[in-house]
């Protein structure tokens, strides 16, 4: 029986404030389950540690890069571990957006069109027709995202400053209209579609993690054709994509008046946030599991080559 759990959290990404909430709510719930826990704040001296301790399990508390794109998983397979959520193919695959939708749309889900394209060009002109969207191709979080609004003259100055930190290659695709959706999977089941509606202009990194930064309707206010056809589509992108344990996908519904109606799936997420406001766990707690319950599910489900 696994009794040592060492949950993984931290890191050096643009995501590490988050990963220390993920991780610490995690650690704490699985004390709560009778696990023994040993918190890691993840650095360059990772190996070496896991080495020394060889938990019998780990719980990946990551986000973004090192810890979401396959690095992490590439390790724990080379010293054994068993390790809970995606692997390092479906790591790798789901944190390069744009190789993720050719994938996704190879299975039949509709995900927005759009390119990738060099910074300093999208700072040059406008390289899609406003509305759209930049974002970097591999960070999580919304961190970096820029809606170019209908009627801007100008774009996006700060992709050419010093300031931009998210790698030269970004991903423009067209501005989708309309409701955030998102909708986890757990292990082959789908759980419940939320409705996000953000307390700001839109779903930023504000309002994913500060209190009363969002609202989440749960169970979202959809035709059940419609809830249901999400749920097909979180469940196809997470089959699609090689993912194990538990994603979320996160998905736009255009049902503006005059609109295309179109229900697309912007990005599947392999390590979704764990913290006090995140979606999954308010997900779980709608199929009746309690958050230690969840951690607790997702330690038994870990395991090698994944």
């Amino acid at each position: 029986m696994t009794r040592h759990v060492a949950v993984l959290m931290g890191g050096t990404s643009s995501e590490r404030e988050v990963s220390l909430n993920s991780g610490k709510a995690c650690a704490d719930a699985l004390e709560g389950e009778g696990f023994t826990v040993t918190r890691i704040d993840v650095g360059p001296d990772i190996a070496a540690v896991l080495a020394g301790l060889r938990p019998d399990v780990a719980f990946n508390a990551l986000h973004g890069p090192d810890g979401e794109d396959g690095t992490i998983q590439g390790l724990l397979e080379i010293l054994r571990i068993p390790y809970t959520h995606s692997g390092v193919l479906a790591s790798a695959l789901a944190m390069d957006k744009e190789r993720a939708k050719v994938v996704m749309r190879a299975a039949g889900v509709d995900v927005p069109g759009g390119m990738i394209v060099n910074r300093m060009e999208a700072a040059r002109r406008h390289v899609l027709p406003p509305p759209y969207v930049i974002k970097p191709n591999a960070e999580g979080s919304s961190m970096g995202v820029i809606i170019v609004r209908d009627g801007r003259s100008h774009p996006p100055q700060i992709l050419a400053s010093d300031e931009w930190r998210f790698g030269d290659q970004v991903l423009a695709e067209p501005y989708i209209a309309g409701r955030e959706l998102t909708c986890g999977v757990m292990g082959d089941k789908p759980l419940g579609v939320i409705e996000v509606k953000a307390a700001t202009e839109w779903y930023d990194y504000d309002a994913k993690y500060a209190p009363g930064g969002s609202i989440h309707v749960l169970p979202a206010e959809l035709k059940p054709n419609v809830y249901q056809r999400v749920q097909e589509l979180a469940l196809t992108a997470h089959q699609a994509l090689g993912c194990r344990g538990v994603s979320r996908a996160d998905l736009r519904y255009d049902d503006t008046p005059g609109g295309t109606g179109a229900l697309v799936v912007l990005e599947v997420n392999t390590q979704p946030g764990m913290t006090q406001t995140s979606l999954v766990p308010d997900m779980a707690a709608h199929e009746g599991l309690s958050f230690g319950e969840l951690v607790r599910w997702m330690v038994e489900d870990a395991s090698l080559n994944r």
